[in-house]
């Protein structure tokens, strides 16, 4: 017997919101909507704003740019994207993500498989709660299977666009 999903609405206005610190992200469909097999996220970009480099280990992250330019650097690949472009982000590699431009950006990220919208909610509700320990980030980050690190291409990109560095 196959397992139909349900049909799931989810309104413009509607999903989980939060701040991640330099981005923020609305939690648009969770593993629960799809039977884990993805989940699919918002993230606004301020200008300025830098996704801290962090390399996946447990999932694959598919980018649509909405809105504005949105810079993406996985390993030595680097490229900005406007408006309907679409990228691929494999776990297991290095990456980040910026707004490249001066206004707002925003894009749709679909995750597979589902699952690392949960760490998007606590770290939300650590954001919203105060200045996070890096302690707390950590065990955040383990438990997720996400690795963070300062690549040495950081500076460059951060010097190039005019951003704010992750803290």
């Amino acid at each position: 017997m196959t397992h139909v999903l349900p049909l799931t609405v989810v309104r413009p206005d509607e999903g989980r919101r939060g701040d991640l610190g330099p981005i923020g992200v609305d939690v648009k469909l969770s593993g629960r909507h799809s039977g884990g097999a993805l989940a699919m996220v918002e993230h606004p970009f301020p200008v300025g704003a830098l996704v801290p480099p962090h390399r996946p280990t447990r999932e694959d992250e598919y980018s649509i740019v909405v809105e504005g330019e949105i810079g993406f650097r996985s390993e030595d690949r680097e490229v900005v994207l406007g408006p309907c472009g679409y990228i691929v982000k494999p776990r297991g590699e290095m990456h980040t993500m910026w707004n490249a431009a001066d206004r707002q950006a925003r894009m749709i990220e679909v995750i597979s498989p589902a699952g690392f919208e949960g760490f998007f909610g606590e770290l939300a509700d650590l954001v919203n709660s105060g200045d996070p320990e890096p302690a707390a980030l950590a065990d955040l980050a383990g438990r997720y299977g996400v690795e963070f690190g300062a690549p040495e291409w950081l500076a460059d990109v951060v010097a190039r666009y005019g951003l704010t560095p992750p803290g």
